[in-house]
Formats: C-alpha cells, structure tokens, sequence
C-alpha cells in the first residue's frame, strides 16, 4: 500500500479497517502511528491538550488483534482500528476517569463502561482518554467549553477556540479533527456531540436516549445523555454506533430522491442564520433539491417560541440526584456527594476561576419527587415531541428535519431524539458551517441513511491547521 503516514493521514476507520484486514499493515503499526502523534501534537506549549491519558494497554490490544486476524478470528470492520474515549467513561485498564473534575482527577473505576466492552468485542483498539468540558459543563454558567479543571484547556485544531456553550466533548471531536485517532467517543445530554462536531468541522452522532448504554459513565441528565460518535464521515458514524448498539447493519439510501426534508425556521434556524450563514445554507438546500430531495420550507415546530423560552429545573435535579447516586456507591477520592465536590472546590479555588454556580443551583435542587421537576419534565416532553418533533414531521409529511448548525439542540436534547452533525465547510465569514439532521426517538438508522446521502451532496471538511495536518513520521 501507500505510505503508512500518507494514508492515515486521510483515512477514514473503514477504510484503516479493510487496510488491517487485507494485510496491508497491521493494528499495531497503526496504533504506534497514532501514538506517536499523539506524542508530537496534543502536549507542550501550544499543543492540542485534547488527549488525557493512554491507555498502557494499548500496544498489547493491538498485538492480540493482529494475532486474532492472523489465526481467522475476524471480528469485523472495526478490528484494530484505534480510538479514543471521552474521560467520563469508565475502563478497566487502569486509567482515572476523572470527567475534567480535579477533585476526583486520580479517580480508578473499578469495572468498564458497556459501550467500551462491545467496542472490544468489535476488536476496536483504546487508544486513551480525551479531555471535556468539567462535568460535561454543569460547574458554571461562564466557564468556556474548552477548561476543565483536570485537564486544562483544549484547542481546537481550526484555529479557533471553544468558547461558553459550544459542547463538553471537545477532546473527542479535537481528537478526530487532528487524525489523533481513527473515532472518539463522546456523549451528549444537549448539545456535547454536535456542537463541538460542527465547530470542529467533523461529524457528530448522538443516537436515541437509551439505544446505547450508560452504565460506566459518570451522569449528567440521564433521561437525556447518550454515548455518541465523532468521525471523519458518516459511515464511519454508523458504523461505531451499530458496534456500540449491537446492532448488524444500518443500509445506507442510494438517492435523496422523493424524501422530504423539512427546514424548521421559526425560533430554530432564524435564531442562528446570521448574514455570514445565509448563504451557505441556502446553497446546501438548492443542492439537496437538486439532487432529488422535496426540501419542505419552512416545516415550523409549533412549540418553537414557547422551546426557545422555557427554562426547567430538569438538568439542575437529575444531576444532584444521579451524580449523588454515584459518588456514594463510588466514593472516587474520598467524596461521597455533591455537596463534598463543592466544598473541594471551595478550598482548592484555583481548580474553579469562573465559580461553580451551576453546580452549587444542582445541590440545592430538591429531588426527583418535587412537583416542580416532575412538571417540567413533563412539559418538556411535550414542547419537544409532541408539539415539537413530532408536530412537524407530520405537518410537512417530513421524512427528517434539518436545521443549520446545532440550532435545534434543545428540542433534540429534551426529546431524547437522535441528531446528526455534518459539516459543509465554512460561512461566508471563513468560521466553520455545516447542518444537523434529526428526526423522531427510534430513527437512528433513517438518521444515519438519509445522513450519508446529505454528506455525499454538500458535506465539506474544513482541514487543521498546517502545524496539525503535517504527517507524522
């Protein structure tokens, strides 16, 4: 084959996969690649930082999986391929997993993530840990997405930084970004995964709230968070979700034509089309129409004002109530609730510059049997599907809906429904731009299909910066 370097460089996890199945290299020749880029851009002054921890197993898995190919025992598209794991997810190789917080930074679980064993029953390679956003970004309401206490801040390889809001799987989508892994692992609870996907000019795939486990992983919201997948296209997207789902093929369409798409604007995509914006998404929409798609404009949710409003107690109470749960069965570095990482905080004030405000409203939040929680739950369920998600499919007879950049976050979070980030290129500003598509909790798969045919007609990739787009030797 080609050069090694000039081929991972580019290459998506399928294509590493084939590579490692045909002989053509080997899961360890691979892995020592990527750890060796990993060695030259993520430390030191000016580095990328998205990258944690290595997992010291590393090179062993990848000598066994290369061993296992040898002797006939093929697991699939995935064996060998390296990857790397948000850091609040749980292994069993010994690494911390600290979910960005420094009072817990040297904090050992003592079993693994679900996700994290089928990605090792599909013969997938754990490269290490990615930096996030601390408590994936429920400490303080100014906080950037790019700090965490643990790890400091990450950068992102366009140039450009992660700013307040713009998603706690930074690391991951960093990772991707600078070809420091073949996919990463993030999760998402509203807008983790597809934001910082767009913004780093990747894909992102949060799949349906429940299609993917979350045991082994430290809790945010958890009728919201999913474990999703940052890649470089969306086959390789799918690809990790059905090894992560246990499910056998997600068959991708071979034609936009007839499929309705419909473009949700009022209070979603108005909120974020800014005069830079406009006409790279008014461009993708004639191509898609082009190319066979019945573009559905505009295919409004009727509870859009009322979404864009609403504040709700949910976030602030499932927190309290599932991170307490963890930290009293866990007692990672000595603390047992909340209310411990909070005074930790307090004594160690150089751990937490911009407060902990929204940790500190989490504590004082009062149960998952208050009428209050159950009330907004409840109508956030109802914004988000019945009178949101739902409302407009069904309207416009929409087969997905499809919103410019993470617009249509909060609706997707609060539903629990699947979202696709892809990324075309820039704005007229040269920032990075690109789409999300979702659709109705439980289609995942028309997600995914429809997706790769939207990628296949306007998806662009901005690329690094020179400094992290140079082949490692």
């Amino acid at each position: 084959m080609q050069d090694l370097s000039t081929f991972l460089d580019t290459a998506t996890a399928q294509a590493i996969g084939a590579a490692i199945a045909a002989g053509k290299t080997s899961s360890l020749a691979v892995t020592k690649w990527y750890l060796a880029r990993i060695a030259q851009y993520n430390g030191g002054e000016g580095g990328l930082n998205c990258v944690r921890s290595i997992s010291p197993l590393a090179l062993a898995a990848a000598r066994q999986a290369d061993a296992q190919i040898a002797a006939g025992q093929w697991r699939g598209p995935l064996h060998g391929v390296p990857y790397l794991l948000k850091d609040n997810v749980f292994t069993a190789d010994g690494s911390p997993a600290s979910a960005g917080s420094q009072a817990i930074a040297s904090f050992v679980p003592p079993y693994e993530a679900t996700l994290v064993t089928r990605l090792r029953d599909a013969g997938a390679i754990l490269l290490g840990k990615t930096n996030l956003t601390e408590f994936a970004d429920f400490v303080a309401d100014t906080m950037p997405s790019e700090f965490s206490s643990a790890g400091g801040v990450v950068r992102n390889p366009l140039g450009l930084r992660y700013e307040r809001g713009q998603g706690s799987s930074v690391g991951s989508a960093a990772a991707v970004s600078a070809r420091l892994c073949a996919f990463a692992i993030g999760t998402e609870t509203q807008n983790s995964i597809q934001t910082p996907a767009l913004h780093t000019s990747i894909v992102g795939f949060k799949p349906t709230v429940g299609r993917i486990s979350c045991d082994g992983i430290v809790p945010l919201v958890p009728s919201q968070d999913a474990p999703g997948v940052l890649a470089l296209n969306v086959p390789d997207a799918a690809l990790v979700f059905q090894a992560m789902a246990g499910i056998d093929s997600v068959t991708m369409i071979s034609s936009l034509r007839g499929l309705r798409i419909g473009i949700p604007r009022r209070f979603i995509a108005d909120n974020v089309l800014t005069d830079a914006r406009k006409p790279a998404f008014e461009q993708a929409l004639q191509l898609l129409a082009q190319a066979g798609a019945i573009i559905v404009d505009p295919c409004d949710l009727p509870s859009a004002a009322e979404l864009h409003e609403v504040r709700s107690s949910v976030f602030r109470t499932e927190f309290k109530a599932s991170l307490d749960a963890l930290l009293a069965q866990l007692q990672p570095c000595g603390m047992h609730s909340m209310q411990d990482i909070i005074d930790w905080n307090r004594e160690h004030p150089a751990a937490s510059p911009y407060g902990q405000s929204l940790l500190e409203a989490a504590n004082a939040s009062t149960g998952l049997d208050s009428p209050q929680y159950l009330a907004d739950r409840q109508r956030d369920m109802l914004l988000s599907l019945d009178q949101g998600i739902h409302a407009a499919l069904q309207a416009g007879a929409a087969d997905v809906l499809l919103a410019p950049m993470s617009a249509a976050a909060k609706c997707t979070g609060k539903a629990g429904a699947p979202v696709l980030a892809i990324p075309l290129g820039t704005d007229a500003d040269g920032l990075p731009f690109g789409v999300t598509v979702l659709s109705k909790p439980g289609e995942d798969a028309l997600v995914l299909r429809m997706g790769e045919w939207i990628e296949s007609v306007i998806g662009v990739r901005m690329a690094p910066l020179p400094l992290f787009s140079t082949v490692c030797q």
